[in-house]
């Protein structure tokens, strides 16, 4: 079954760096689920972060292009993501995310994502 659990999170000053991790279950990397980062801002619907596919394709968001970096260990069943050159508006509880094709980088879709893991707070402060 599929168990996701994230940790790296905190607060930090505006342009410094952070790393999340997510441990998940050897089973979400045996039956080659799709792995992501989301956010969700205050007052705002979760969102996706970076994803990568079954067949190790990367994908980010426009906000995050050249300050995240998406990574995935199969050898200890973690998706990593290093942050840096953090902003203000990075902050937001950031949750790991499993599921197959139903994980896109359209937000609209979201809702749709069936694994989700009980998310870690970033707070970037000015």
């Amino acid at each position: 079954q599929v168990q996701l659990l994230e940790s790296g999170g905190g607060s930090v000053q505006s342009g410094g760096s952070l790393r999340l991790s997510c441990a998940t279950s050897e089973y979400t990397f045996t039956y080659d689920y799709y792995l992501g980062w989301f956010r969700q801002r205050s007052g705002n619907w979760r969102e996706p972060v970076a994803i990568i596919d079954h067949k190790g394709i990367i994908r980010y968001a426009d906000f995050v292009k050249g300050r995240f970096t998406l990574s995935k260990d199969s050898a200890k069943n973690t998706l990593d993501l290093q942050m840096s050159s953090l902003k203000p508006e990075d902050t937001a509880m950031y949750y790991c995310a499993a599921d197959w094709e139903r994980m896109t980088m359209n937000p609209v879709r979201t809702p749709e994502i069936g694994y989700w893991g009980q998310g870690t707070q970033v707070t970037v402060s000015s």
